[in-house]
C-alpha cells in the first residue's frame, strides 16, 4: 500500500500516525516554521543583568528535519517563563545561539535520550547552542538536521559575566506573518488650497488630507505611501518640504524642487515611509495627515484636477516592546 493508510480524520477506532498528525500541524502553518505572535519566545535580558537570559511564553512551528521526514511540523507552547545560564566568557569572545529545539528520540536516526516518562516528555527545549560563529543566523547553518529555530544570538565580549540587552540579537521569525492594506483617496478638490512661504513653515496641508486610520492589534510596522498628482505650481519657482505626521511621529522629509519660472505647470510627488507601530498604538484609531512647508516665492496649489492616494500596508513581525 503507498498511501498512509489512515488519513485525517477517519471516525470509529481507526488510529491515526504521528506522521499524519505532523502533517496537519505542517499544514496548519503552511510549511512555515518560527513563532505565531511576535511577541512569542522573545529572548531578553534579566531586569538586574546577570549570567542567565529569559525567554517569554509564547508558541511556535518547528519543521520535522529527522531523516525521511517530508511535510511535517511540530507544534509547541512554552506556559512559563525560562530561565536559561549562560556561561562567562574568559578572554576571548564569545557567540551563543539560543533555540527551541524538539528532541524526538523515536524518530529514525535519532539519538536524543528517551525521557524518563515517555507519556510527559519533555520533548522540546530551549537550548543553548554555545561557541558559534560570529553572524550565525539560524540553526540550519550549524545543525542542519536538527528540528529547531533560533530564537536569539548572545554576542558576549572577552571577560563578560552579565549579558547585557545589546548583547542580544533577535532572530525570531513570525511563522505566517499577517498584512492589511488600508487605502485612501481624495479625488479632486472643490476648491484651491494655496501653499507659499507666507504660512509662515510646516502646515497641515492640504487641508483635507487628514485620515483617521485603524490600527490591527497585530501590527508591528507599517510602511505609508503617498502619491499626490496634478499639484499646481505658478507665480515662480517653487521649492517645497512634505511628510507624513501620524499621531504627532513625523515621517521623513522630501523635496519638491522645481525651477519652473512663473508659468503655469502641474507637479507630482511621491511620500514614503516605514513606521514602527509602538505597543500603544495597536488596536487604537491614530490621526494620519500630509504636512508641507514652502521657502521659494513660487505657489504650490491642490484644486479640482488633484489627486490623492494613500495606501498603508500593516505588517506582523517579532516584536521588541514585549506588549
Amino acid at each position: 500500500m503507498s498511501w498512509d493508510s489512515v488519513p485525517w480524520f477517519v471516525e470509529g477506532s481507526a488510529e491515526h500516525s504521528a506522521q499524519i498528525a505532523r502533517l496537519l500541524a505542517y499544514n496548519s502553518v503552511g510549511g512555515a516554521e518560527g513563532v505565531i505572535g511576535p511577541n512569542d519566545l522573545r529572548v531578553r535580558a534579566l531586569a538586574a543583568p546577570g549570567q542567565q537570559v529569559e525567554v517569554l511564553t509564547g508558541a511556535c512551528s518547528i519543521l520535522n528535519r529527522a531523516a525521511g521526514a517530508q511535510y511535517e511540523a511540530y507544534a509547541g507552547r512554552m506556559i512559563s517563563i525560562d530561565k536559561i545560564p549562560i556561561a562567562p566568557t574568559g578572554p576571548t569572545a564569545r557567540s551563543d545561539l539560543i533555540v527551541a529545539r524538539v528532541e524526538n528520540p523515536y524518530q529514525l536516526g535519532e539519538t536524543w535520550t528517551q525521557p524518563s516518562n515517555p507519556a510527559t516528555g519533555p520533548y522540546i527545549f530551549t537550548r543553548v547552542l554555545s561557541g558559534v560563529p560570529a553572524g550565525t543566523m539560524s540553526v540550519r547553518q550549524i545543525r542542519p538536521s536538527d528540528s529547531g529555530i533560533a530564537l536569539a544570538r548572545i554576542d558576549l565580549p572577552p571577560n563578560t559575566a552579565s549579558v547585557l540587552p545589546d548583547y542580544i540579537k533577535d532572530l525570531r521569525k513570525v511563522a505566517r506573518p499577517r498584512s492589511e492594506e488600508r487605502t485612501f483617496t481624495i479625488i479632486g478638490y472643490p476648491e484651491y488650497s494655496y501653499l507659499d512661504t507666507t504660512d509662515g513653515g510646516w502646515k497641515n496641508w492640504p487641508e483635507r488630507a487628514t485620515w483617521s486610520v485603524d490600527i490591527p492589534e497585530w501590527a508591528v510596522t507599517a510602511t505609508v505611501t503617498t502619491n499626490l498628482s496634478g499639484m499646481r505650481l505658478s507665480i515662480n519657482n517653487v521649492y517645497a518640504h512634505m511628510r507624513h505626521m501620524w499621531n504627532g511621529v513625523a515621517g521623513s522629509t522630501s523635496e519638491l524642487d522645481d525651477d519652473g519660472g512663473t508659468g503655469l505647470r502641474r507637479a507630482d510627488k511621491l511620500l514614503a515611509d516605514t513606521y514602527a507601530i509602538p505597543a500603544a498604538w495597536r488596536g487604537t484609531t491614530q490621526t494620519l495627515k500630509l504636512q508641507a512647508a514652502a521657502f521659494d516665492p513660487g505657489r504650490l496649489d491642490v484644486n479640482a484636477t488633484t489627486q490623492v492616494v494613500v495606501r498603508v500596508l500593516f505588517r506582523e513581525a517579532p516584536a521588541q516592546d514585549g506588549a
